[in-house]
């Protein structure tokens, strides 16, 4: 392996919210598992922030592909029999996290995930950024999960709270942890300045960056984000997952870190010209962190590989299981373009009961909080008010305590002693005597 991998623990792996699109991180975890495990065995730390997070846990109790792709793609199951998909009042994705993190996470997960799992997390209503890498229970993880993934007015209104404080999504302060440390390897589904991401097709050279990531601004992304938080289908989210796959394989073999250029394949048929060195010992010298990159290694998409069973037999297995849809009689009513339709027709009928039937349900589950709720709402809009005004005044006495340091402005006249009988004033610039 290359040199900066040699040493156990000298590095961090880094996975980005997603939305919808987590499955992506699945896809990146499954080829470093098959091609790469020293990479995932031997990371220092694994951070995430929102879907990035629960993929972390999973790389940390390494929970096989079948559970992964069926969990995240729950979610995608119960938006897509909603008629209007996530914005119907039925879909509530902190009640379906929080009894699949129950099933998932070992009685010692603190144990495990102390000191080897960081979650990006985001104080409300302050907006800093808080990564928590210490667990004293388990229920503190499902917690800190939770409040990772918790999109404000997305999933709610009152965020839920992590020893005792309020947070809500990291991703909207720390999109992506520890990305400008040489030594972490960072995965997102959004194009941008990422070590593992789907390559641009856009010529753009412009970049956003927030959130502490970068984000190339193209029609690709844009879509992407859409995605991400609108309801995506079964069959975008597993494309997603299998472009994953052939990111993480992209970056194993620009860096050398295969035995084969699997990718030459896919694209050629057949194995590049052998060079005077070996493969992976890279073609243009370019040096990262001790790595030498071959940049000759092709982009290859989803739509490249046929089929992809031929690639990762078990990543396929478990997308194809997981997209598996309801084939009863009833289901396959509801999804016919009729039931369709009528459920669309009928929705005006139907969706005023839904509400009132989901709202007052999660009142009724929010009754032994609401005490404590209400009595901290009243006293944010005390605390908003002089946080403003601290900021302000610190502002201003700064800029009325600035230094003059212009070589334009004449300088201050020394200070006039006002004990001192006002005399008749010098002359400005008095001559030398002849």
């Amino acid at each position: 392996m290359a040199c900066c991998f040699q040493e156990e623990g000298s590095w961090n792996l880094s996975f980005s919210g997603a939305g919808f699109l987590g499955l992506y991180h699945v896809g990146v975890t499954q080829c470093l598992r098959e091609r790469a495990p020293l990479l995932l065995q031997g990371a220092g730390r694994i951070y995430g922030s929102s879907s990035g997070a629960l993929n972390a846990i999973c790389v940390l109790l390494g929970k096989p592909i079948d559970f992964c792709c069926s969990s995240l793609l729950g979610l995608v199951h119960k938006a897509e029999q909603l008629s209007l998909g996530t914005f119907h009042p039925a879909f509530t994705p902190v009640e379906y996290l929080e009894p699949m993190l129950q099933l998932l996470l070992p009685p010692d997960a603190h144990i495990l995930a102390s000191q080897r799992l960081g979650i990006s997390l985001t104080r409300w209503p302050g907006g800093d950024n808080f990564i928590v890498t210490e667990f004293a229970s388990r229920d503190e993880v499902i917690q800190a999960l939770i409040c990772s993934t918790y999109f404000p007015f997305y999933c709610g209104i009152i965020p839920p709270k992590f020893r005792g404080q309020y947070y809500f999504d990291g991703a909207l302060s720390n999109n992506l942890p520890f990305s400008e440390d040489p030594h972490t390897i960072t995965v997102s589904p959004f194009t941008g300045t990422v070590d593992i991401c789907p390559q641009s097709t856009s010529a753009s050279f412009h970049e956003l960056y927030t959130f502490n990531a970068s984000f190339q601004i193209s029609t690709m992304n844009l879509f992407q984000g859409f995605s991400s938080l609108l309801w995506p289908t079964l069959e975008m989210v597993a494309d997603n997952c299998r472009q994953g796959y052939l990111d993480a394989l992209k970056f194993l073999e620009r860096r050398g870190l295969t035995k084969e250029p699997v990718l030459w394949t896919l694209v050629s048929k057949e194995p590049p010209a052998p060079a005077d060195e070996t493969w992976g010992a890279g073609h243009d010298r370019g040096q990262k962190a001790g790595l030498s990159l071959n940049w000759a290694v092709p982009n290859v998409t989803v739509k490249d590989v046929p089929n992809f069973e031929m690639l990762s037999p078990e990543l396929e297995t478990g997308l194809k299981r997981a997209c598996m849809r309801d084939s009863s009689l009833w289901a396959r009513c509801c999804q016919s373009s009729l039931g369709r339709v009528l459920e669309y027709l009928l929705l005006p009928c139907t969706l005023p009961f839904q509400y009132t039937y989901f709202q007052t349900r999660r009142l009724v589950l929010w009754l032994p909080d609401m005490p404590a709720d209400l009595w901290r709402m009243k006293e944010l809009p005390k605390g908003f008010t002089l946080r403003v005004y601290s900021r302000m005044k610190d502002q201003l006495l700064g800029l009325v305590s600035l230094p003059v340091t212009s070589h334009h402005q004449p300088e201050a006249a020394p200070p006039v002693d006002l004990a001192k009988k006002p005399g008749p004033a010098p002359p400005i610039r008095p001559l030398p005597e002849a």
